[in-house]
């Protein structure tokens, strides 16, 4: 499986540090497994990261997207126990069904099953947004053995906007950030990101800087 992003070593960090000669001033956090929002992450790196890049911002989509297909993964297990043995006395089936292929039938579904849980996780897991003090990332982790990645420069950006609709988004902050740029890809969207808000104020403000930068 490629890598996406991974934990520095710590002499790498060292290294780092001594380069920069300067001290960290804004407080960093480490990810766990479940992050789906994080500033200034002390551990996150990810493949085609500059030296000198430093990752600003790492986002997933909101953990409670996962909700609707928990709940249908436990209808999904629930099943072979309630909703077949109904099925069969509903169908009044005149043919018995002999034990040997219900063992079968039901540890298949269980497989089954179990794919589809580590299918969905793993999509989650690995389709991740980055924003760097450099660039936006989007990288998308297509089907398990296809990534997608894109990318901008912060000076390219025109316009970052954000949306939210429904109970669910207004309930627990999460929405979708539109960011324009002038480059090949004119359209980002980071689909189902918690604190929408806070993310298109980072955005601007890291763009409004770099190119007041340039201008310099």
């Amino acid at each position: 499986m490629p890598v996406l992003f991974e934990a520095p070593s710590q002499a790498a960090a060292k290294k780092s540090s001594k380069k920069s000669g300067k001290k960290q001033e804004v407080p960093r956090s480490y990810s766990t497994p479940l992050t789906a929002y994080l500033l200034h992450p002390k551990d996150i790196r990810f493949e085609t990261q500059e030296e000198d890049e430093e990752v600003v911002l790492f986002m997933r989509q909101h953990i409670i997207v996962l909700i609707p297909k928990l709940i249908l993964g436990i209808v999904i297990l629930l099943a072979p126990f309630v909703v077949f043995p109904f099925l069969i006395r509903f169908l009044e089936s005149p043919i018995e069904i002999p034990s040997g292929y219900v063992v079968v039938g039901t540890v298949f579904w269980y497989v089954a099953s179990f794919g589809f849980f580590l299918t969905v996780f793993l999509q989650w897991y690995f389709n991740i947004f980055i924003v760097t003090d450099k660039r936006i990332i989007d990288i998308d982790f297509l089907y398990l053995l296809y990534k997608k990645f894109a990318e901008a420069q912060i000076f390219r950006i025109q316009d970052v906007s954000f949306r939210t609709g429904g109970i669910m988004a207004t309930m627990f902050n999460f929405g979708d950030v539109m960011i324009q740029t002038a480059g090949e890809l004119p359209n980002f969207v980071f689909d189902k990101v918690p604190r929408p808000s806070e993310v298109v104020h980072i955005i601007s403000d890291l763009s409004e800087n770099r190119n007041g930068k340039g201008n310099e």
